[in-house]
């Protein structure tokens, strides 16, 4: 039986996540062709695509953001109306071909989802990508709610293949991650394919071709401002005096403060869901009806500058207000952000702030990784050699949850595939030690140019790259390291080995980490010699493993003798399995995955079948 997504008729209504909804309202446009990178919070959007899969559309997990947009870019020029998906970081990635393909346009239609994180939920920052979207000079849909998802991911396409001009799709952690109904539309056929015409002085940017293309994607986004100004998007509400203009997920909060409050007759509101480019007569027209107005959108102040921008060039003498005591530049908003902030407008006593007033505190989970993960005992084998002699270059992966102690194994961190670069860079500047980690997924999405990078330039550096045969920390997604046999024929496996060779790399090694003797052998051995060395750790992560190999391995650890030793291990393996009670250190066998690493550190330990 197909899937609501994919079956689903006119007028039905289903309670999707807000990134299923951006699928199905893809589909209801028709598309074609769609590449990702994943990252947490659009990784759902990709990964329901890929679990989907009927025959309708191409869909590809690309090693890398910008392989992901430029294949997309390719596809779209080809014809095929396409999506591209990817968190807001990876828009940094990938911006080489976008600031170019908006001069170029593209015939079959492009929009990119771009997942910004506020309050840095998954990611190592909160950029504000609705900045992209003004300098590629991209028109901008923000969602705020499952609905809009769905609909406004089929009109950004439907424009994109109309205009022929990129489109973007910015939405927020709370819009990818909240559920709520949505009303399907009908499910065309795919798009048909654009016939791509030949066109040198448009599709091949060199400098005199690029200086005029520049003149026509300005002419394409005043024409584009015109439909932002027709929008139903762009909607005014309530006739009060004090005017609030929102974008986002703002506008969500914001409604509901406004019911909660009863405060729906005191202002008047500017719903901007297509926030560029700007519609300027409707904004114009709004502020001539206000004596003040009050700007809210998410992080950067981005609307609020233009606004102030409009009221000075059309000399409006009008008052604006933004970003203040509540409506910071960090962090998602809350409804009682906004109900305060309005307060304060409004001459207004809020009615019972929402917030939580426990008194007990609530209990703190750590970033931790999982009992049985081999990144451990990797970690504390370095640790047992290295210590704090050597500085550890960490990169974007699960195994970054290794920076805490006892472990203790990230000095310093960047973006995905720096840990090679920026550890050679420190070592060569400070002449200490360095040990970078990187993971198999990122080292596919951009640590190869690093490696290449170290060999070519004669650099001292360990890269231990861990290898668990999968993309682990977005949802055990493909890469071109994944088993060949879960790959199947969709896919080719390449071999981490080979290409560290490929790139010169002439010291290698490869083990098994829950073999911790072999392991502490080759780390050894490494750590004796100079130059790039490359160490593979391969063992699947133990969640992957159980779900893609069925693996359950039948023994379980527990502690035989209590005393020193065995606080030892507790204080610095620190597995998630170990717990301490009034006879001492224990084993929670529901926990303990049977890697058996505890016990191989000490006799303290032993393994026994699990109970029944």
């Amino acid at each position: 039986m197909a899937h609501p997504i994919l079956a689903g008729n006119s007028g039905e209504k289903h309670l999707l996540l807000g990134n299923e909804a951006i699928v199905r309202g893809a589909l209801e446009a028709g598309v074609n062709v769609v590449t990702c990178y994943p990252g947490t919070p659009s990784s759902e959007v990709p990964d329901t695509f890929h679990r989907l899969k009927d025959g309708s559309y191409y869909f590809e997990y690309s090693v890398n953001e910008k392989v992901a947009m430029e294949v997309a870019a390719g596809a779209a020029l080809g014809g095929a109306l396409t999506l591209v998906t990817m968190k807001h970081v990876g828009v940094n990635v990938a911006a080489d071909p976008l600031l170019t393909m908006t001069y170029t346009g593209l015939p079959g239609g492009l929009v990119l989802l771009s997942a910004d994180d506020p309050g840095c939920h998954s990611s190592q920052n909160e950029q504000d990508n609705r900045y992209y979207a003004r300098m590629a000079n991209m028109p901008c849909f923000e969602p705020s709610t499952a609905q809009e998802a769905k609909d406004m991911a089929r009109e950004a396409l439907l424009l994109a293949r109309k205009t022929q001009q990129p489109v973007m799709l910015r939405t927020t952690t709370r819009v990818n991650h909240l559920r709520g109904p949505v009303v399907f539309d009908e499910r065309p056929k795919p798009a048909e394919i654009v016939e791509f015409a030949r066109n040198v002085r448009r599709f091949v940017p060199v400098p005199a071709v690029a200086r005029a293309r520049h003149v026509e994607l300005a002419k394409a986004m005043e024409n584009i401002r015109e439909v932002a100004e027709n929008s139903p998007w762009n909607t005014v509400r309530g006739t009060g005096r004090v005017g609030i203009i929102a974008s986002g997920i703002a506008r969500s909060y914001l409604a509901d403060v406004l019911a909660e409050q009863g405060w729906e007759d005191k202002v008047s509101v500017l719903d901007l869901g297509m926030s560029w480019p700007l519609p300027l007569a409707l904004i114009e027209d709004f502020l001539r009806n206000v004596t003040k107005v009050i700007v809210i959108e998410e992080l950067e102040p981005l609307l609020e500058k233009d606004i102030r921008a409009l009221v000075q060039e059309r000399g409006l003498g009008l008052q604006v207000y933004g970003k203040g005591e509540y409506l910071t530049i960090q962090g998602e908003y809350t409804t009682t952000a906004i109900q305060m902030a309005l307060a304060q407008h409004l001459e207004a006593e809020p009615v019972s702030p929402v917030c939580f007033e426990g008194d007990a505190d609530l209990p703190v989970r750590p970033p931790n990784l999982c009992a049985g993960c081999s990144h451990r005992a990797v970690y504390y084998v370095v640790r047992q050699i290295f210590g704090d002699d050597a500085y550890y270059s960490s990169d974007i992966g699960c195994y970054t949850l290794g920076l805490l102690p006892p472990l203790r194994m990230a000095d310093f961190l960047f973006c995905m595939g720096s840990s090679v670069s920026s550890g050679t860079g420190f070592a060569r500047s400070s002449g200490k030690d360095v040990v970078a980690f990187i993971g198999d997924s990122t080292f596919f999405h951009s640590g190869i140019t690093g490696l290449v990078n170290a060999v070519f330039n004669k650099h001292d550096v360990l890269v231990v790259v861990l290898d668990n045969g999968t993309t682990a920390m977005t949802g055990h997604q493909l890469n071109p390291g994944v088993d060949a046999k879960v790959l199947g024929d969709a896919c080719v496996h390449l071999d981490i080995e080979s290409i560290v060779r490929g790139c010169g790399v002439t010291e290698v090694a490869k083990v098994k980490p829950f073999n911790l003797k072999a392991t502490t052998k080759v780390f050894e051995e490494m750590k004796a010699k100079s130059g790039v060395r490359v160490i593979i750790t391969e063992e699947p992560c133990i969640l992957y493993a159980r779900r893609a190999f069925k693996l359950v391995r039948p023994q379980a650890a527990y502690v035989a003798e209590q005393g020193p030793e065995t606080d030892r291990v507790l204080n610095d393996f620190a597995c998630p399995a170990f717990y301490r009670d009034d006879t001492g250190v224990q084993v929670d066998e529901s926990l303990c995955s049977g890697c058996m690493v505890c016990m191989q550190i000490s006799k303290t330990f032993k393994a026994r079948k699990r109970s029944a």
